[in-house]
């Protein structure tokens, strides 16, 4: 061994039994006792005491969340302050219970107490109700809980996911109308921050043709559509969902500035003459072979100079982060074919698909969304 190598190693080995003592000091139970008393150090042991507990007790925040959600609490309560006896009776709980739920809600910040015993929302419960998707997306998550509820086999992959029946899509094969409806609803109405951040984003000056491939409903394609005048708009998607865009066109009176093109970017090529294409939360619901075949699919349909326009939510880079590596990394693990990676990881597959010049704009709200450009030579 030599000298530099053997320096390298003694290094690591003393920096990992410094890490060790360390942990094995604060899982002393005497060091705790003594750190909760001793000025200097009670005040971080408190805060990390109640970050800790709230981890212990997240699990029974979001399902108060959810029960003010589907009994409609909040937006009973944007008409104006209700005591405790009217919104037992209106949603059939017991008072006793109702009261429980009600001061849990006060104590998350999203109910308030008023003067006589009645009950109001806070500015972050009316948000609750005005976040476009928000709701719908807490209203279907008893599907992501029941997949969670034995998280060892969860994480051991021996669990048969029910949301990824709830998003079939991502498998192929034919849909369900119904189930087409409710996925295009759910998407076009948490599309719209995502829309709303990417263009805040992203110049989509200079573009005369987008195609949006995987656009759904036309969500997006309708912002940019609000946004840019003289674009013109193309949209991708599986033929049981496509159709909804036109609908959606046509009812703003602006169908003529749409075309729909019918198809799965899993089996056919992506149609040409298109200067840009932009892929907004598509990429995180498919594998990493299905989304390089995609890059490359976008890229062999794009002129020379032609642009790759990437939003969704992703995984932090060196420091992972609670959106992504917590709620986005699980639950596309539960959709079972897809996963959140990280702009790093991303930007290299579109250099490996032939983009060049991959850029990171700067996103307002990173647990909303998060962007990518490139660029064909």
């Amino acid at each position: 061994m030599s000298d530099a190598l053997a320096d390298m190693t003694t290094s690591t080995s003393k920096r990992r039994r410094f890490g060790n003592w360390q942990a094995r000091l604060m899982a002393s139970r005497t060091f705790q006792k003594w750190a909760a008393g001793f000025p200097l150090t009670r005040r971080i042991v408190r805060r990390e005491g109640e970050a800790m507990f709230d981890l212990l007790a997240g699990f029974c925040h979001s399902q108060v969340l959810m029960a003010l959600v589907k009994l409609k609490i909040p937006h009973t309560l944007m008409d104006g302050p209700a005591t405790l006896s009217d919104l037992a009776v209106l949603c059939a709980v017991p008072p006793d219970r109702m009261e429980i739920l009600l001061r849990a809600g006060v104590a998350l910040k999203l109910l308030k107490h008023k003067r006589g015993a009645r009950f109001g929302l806070t500015r972050t419960g009316a948000a609750l109700v005005g976040v476009p998707g928000l709701v719908q997306m807490i209203d279907h998550h008893d599907v992501l809980y029941r997949d969670l509820s034995d998280p060892v086999a969860f994480f051991r992959g021996e669990v048969e996911t029910e949301l990824a029946n709830f998003w079939p899509y991502v498998f192929g094969g034919d849909m369900d109308p119904a189930v087409s409806a409710t996925y295009s609803d759910l998407m076009a109405d948490s599309q719209v921050l995502v829309s709303e951040d990417t263009l805040r984003a992203i110049s989509f000056k200079g573009i005369q043709r987008l195609m949006d491939v995987g656009g759904g409903s036309g969500a997006f394609l309708m912002a940019v559509a609000q946004a840019y005048k003289g674009i013109d708009l193309a949209l991708f998607d599986l033929p049981e969902v496509a159709p909804a865009a036109l609908n959606r066109f046509a009812k703003a009176g602006m169908d003529a500035r749409l075309s729909v093109h019918s198809g799965s970017f899993k089996t056919e090529s992506i149609s040409a003459g298109a200067d840009a294409i932009s892929l907004i939360r598509v990429l995180y619901d498919h594998s990493d072979e299905t989304v390089a075949d995609l890059l490359s699919k976008c890229f062999d349909a794009l002129p020379s100079g032609g642009r790759l326009i990437i939003s969704e939510p992703m995984l932090g880079d060196a420091k992972p982060e609670r959106a992504g590596d917590v709620y986005f990394a699980l639950y596309t693990l539960a959709m079972r074919t897809g996963k959140a990676r990280s702009a790093t990881n991303i930007g290299d597959m579109c250099s490996k698909a032939g983009f060049c010049d991959v850029t990171f704009p700067q996103s307002a709200r990173p647990f909303v969304t998060r962007c990518i450009t490139a660029r064909k030579a």
